[in-house]
């Protein structure tokens, strides 16, 4: 009977992670001399609810930080360490030993990249790609991890010879000699063919074949017939999916997997590229999320679930190349948003209770706690605008005109809207791992003045300015059973191609 439950229960945990759906994750890129400290950076992951995440190596204090945060990390191995894993195996073990399992399970490692877009690359490199890959395969079969973590490598676009029209979708033969054996080594381990989907650099290079809507999702875009198979796509990167797609489809891999490990467009760019700005970065990211999550899929592949990584976290200044290549962030470095944008593509309203909320609109937006949300991910959200957010939260400290009702919920609104306020009244700037919404009437109540967009001080003359740290670790509110419960800071940890 014992093991008959413990297989209906193995089926049943491979059924619910088939049925997951498709995730939105994000690139941390780090080329840069200017981005906060990892374990900051793991903070505002977690505020904005980012279940996954890439990085481009295996940095000891980027792991570090995303121990116990519950984020699935994507780690590489960089294409100047190729030569080294593809060696000797002794160097994949070695490796494994002192960069994997001190940290795992604790941080959530779950892929690991060997070389990234290695075609792209001026060395000849491609031929250590798959021998590094079966020395890393081993080295995980060793400690008993290759269930768990899966061996792959990304590619760029320019890994195929035709992309247009999708159904004629073909690998470049020059990269036959290490493509085939690579794609046999992903199916026999199940590991996910990833290739990086850029259509700016499409729109960019050819504005006059490719329409900007068709590039951005544009509900207005025109459409495209494939005359092979009749197909209709109303977007490039759908188009730019299923040319891999029928590329694998030719060489009978079929069944593979495909992940996307960048997507994304910039926010600024040099003269002549006009299509690089915020508001089409925003419009790009915002559909693609949407697209992404609805399980909607590709003409070919219709609501197959697909995995997709945006490009990236931050503005990245230290990158070579045109303007766009240090600005595909979604991030400042301060950690202010380039733009507003929904990453749980999940948009909601609705109203704070406990307190005697004003029904007179001011105008403009002011963003609450919502009512619906776990205390967990309130405090959460609560202990980071506190500290790392820097908002003076003195106005909700005993006596203070912001601390009646003594509730999370009545707390975090206040606070919540003064970081929104400080930080462009953004629809990132109230996101707090979907903990935050918007409303267009004023929150405030009794002495309890909420700051707007052009009113900037908070409370009334007798809240003493405190420290960004007041309200942490400080006994502030009750639950209905009168229960004084401390406001404990959560311990938040973290960490094209940067690194």
């Amino acid at each position: 009977m014992g093991t008959s439950l413990l297989s209906l229960l193995l089926v049943f945990l491979s059924f619910v992670e088939l049925c997951r759906g498709s995730t939105i994750g994000v690139c941390y890129g780090r080329n840069a001399d200017d981005l906060p400290t990892p374990d900051k950076v793991a903070q505002l992951i977690q505020v904005h609810q980012i279940k996954y995440v890439r990085i481009y190596d295996s940095n000891v204090q980027v792991l570090k930080a995303f121990a116990n945060t519950g984020v699935e990390l994507m780690i590489g191995i960089p294409n100047s360490d190729l030569l080294y894993f593809s060696q000797f195996q002794s160097n994949a073990d070695t490796w494994m030993k002192n960069s994997i399992l001190p940290y795992y399970p604790t941080t959530k490692i779950t892929y690991i990249t060997v070389g990234a877009e290695v075609t792209e690359s001026p060395a000849n490199i491609s031929a250590l790609v798959v021998p590094a890959m079966v020395n890393v395969l081993n080295a995980l079969k060793k400690v008993g991890l290759h269930k768990k973590i899966k061996v792959s490598s990304t590619h760029s676009l320019g890994v195929l010879s035709r992309s247009f029209p999708p159904s004629a979708g073909a690998f470049s033969s020059k990269f036959a000699s290490f493509l085939k054996p690579m794609l046999e080594f992903m199916v026999e381990n199940q590991s996910p063919f990833m290739i990086d989907i850029y259509p700016y650099y499409a729109y960019r290079d050819s504005p006059s074949n490719v329409s900007l809507d068709y590039a951005l999702f544009s509900s207005t875009s025109s459409e495209v017939i494939d005359p092979n198979t009749g197909l209709v796509y109303t977007n490039m990167f759908d188009a730019q999916l299923d040319a891999i797609f029928f590329a694998l489809m030719a060489l009978n891999f079929r069944t593979l997997k495909i992940m996307v490990t960048e997507t994304g467009w910039p926010s600024k760019g040099s003269p002549r590229e006009k299509a690089a700005n915020p508001d089409n970065a925003q419009t790009y990211n915002t559909n693609l999320i949407r697209h992404v999550i609805n399980d909607t899929g590709t003409p070919a592949k219709p609501g197959e679930e697909i995995d997709v990584y945006i490009f990236s976290l931050f503005n990245e200044n230290r990158k070579p190349g045109l303007e766009s290549e240090r600005n595909w962030g979604m991030f400042y470095p301060d950690q202010t948003s380039v733009y507003s944008l929904d990453l749980t593509g999940k948009g909601n309203v609705d109203m704070v209770t406990g307190a005697n909320i004003t029904s007179s609109n001011g105008g403009g937006w002011w963003c609450i706690a919502s009512s619906s949300a776990s205390q967990a991910v309130l405090q959460n959200g609560l202990d980071w605008a506190c500290g790392p957010g820097n908002v003076d939260c003195s106005a909700v400290q005993p006596s203070q005109p912001c601390f009646q009702p003594n509730t999370l919920v009545s707390h975090a609104s206040f606070v919540f809207n003064s970081y929104f306020q400080q930080n462009g009244a953004t629809d990132v700037a109230c996101s707090f791992g979907g903990a935050g919404v918007k409303v267009n009437k004023n929150p405030s109540y009794d002495q309890c003045l909420y700051m707007t967009g052009n009113k900037t001080t908070i409370a009334n003359s007798t809240a003493t300015k405190a420290s960004s740290n007041a309200y942490r670790g400080i006994p502030t509110w009750s639950t209905t059973r009168v229960l004084s419960v401390a406001f404990l800071p959560i311990s938040l940890l973290i960490t094209r191609v940067g690194i």
